[in-house]
């Protein structure tokens, strides 16, 4: 009988965050959060463990992960609440998260409209002269060496043309987990590049990239480890839960 209740007790808070969630979301290909706590604990304000898997999953952005896993133990919860469902939290939770991202992934997110704001009007030096410039139809490659590859046509408003940039380069986690920088940039043997563009497109390229873009309300990700592929980067991060539902 206690074993019925704990798992009944369980699913409803499980189907309970699963829908907050989604709300956060405009589409995923499956989503579940299952929530380890024993009546007695719930009723003291204590959960073991949540874990929120899902695959497929497409931000309100248009931004979107190919799986995502966080694993979050020994939470402090409202009782009262979670009697009735809900997980709201007394304070911050800590765990692991791990994130899957493909390359097309990477690419959709480039060329959103989200992150195509952020390409625009960007202000570039240039020999002592201030230009404007307009990142565009930016390509990425998750190479098996473990680097990335990265091209584009960069619009200059001031004289009307347009410049294409390629370069290959290492992602660095900086910061202590907050940032991610591209290093060791390298260009093709015998083609040069504009250097100040290609660092526009690098920094920009880093803030696509440090998953901040990705996060889900009420959880952040500080980065510990990334694991480029041929056509998938893995995350490894801490996660920081301050809240499971709405």
């Amino acid at each position: 009988m206690i074993q019925q209740e704990r798992n009944l007790g369980e699913q409803a808070i499980d189907k309970v965050a699963e829908i907050a969630l989604a709300s956060q979301l405009d589409e995923s290909e499956s989503l579940s959060v299952t929530v380890q706590s024993e009546p007695i604990q719930l009723a003291q304000g204590e959960v073991n463990a949540v874990t929120i898997e899902g695959q497929g999953l497409v931000m309100k952005q248009d931004l979107r992960m190919e799986e995502l896993q966080v694993h979050v133990k020994d939470i402090s919860v409202n009782p009262l609440s979670a009697m009735f469902g809900k997980i709201e939290l007394n304070g911050p939770a800590l765990g692991t998260a791990r994130a899957v991202l493909k390359e097309s992934d990477i690419n959709r997110a480039f060329n959103s409209e989200y992150i195509g704001d952020k390409l625009r009007e960007l202000k570039v030096d240039r020999a002592g002269k201030l230009l404007t410039v307009d990142i565009k139809s930016v390509g990425c490659k998750l190479l098996p060496s473990g680097t990335i590859a990265l091209e584009a046509e960069v619009f200059v408003r001031e004289t009307g043309s347009t410049e294409k940039i390629y370069f290959t380069a290492k992602l660095q986690v900086d910061a202590g987990g907050w940032a991610v920088s591209l290093e060791d940039v390298e260009y093709p043997e015998n083609q040069e590049f504009s250097p100040e563009l290609t660092a526009a497109l690098a920094q920009k390229a880093s803030e696509v990239l440090n998953l901040r873009n990705f996060e889900l309300e009420g959880m952040s990700l500080r980065i510990q480890q990334l694991n480029v592929e041929s056509g998938l980067l893995t995350v490894q991060a801490e996660a920081k839960v301050e809240q499971f539902s709405t």
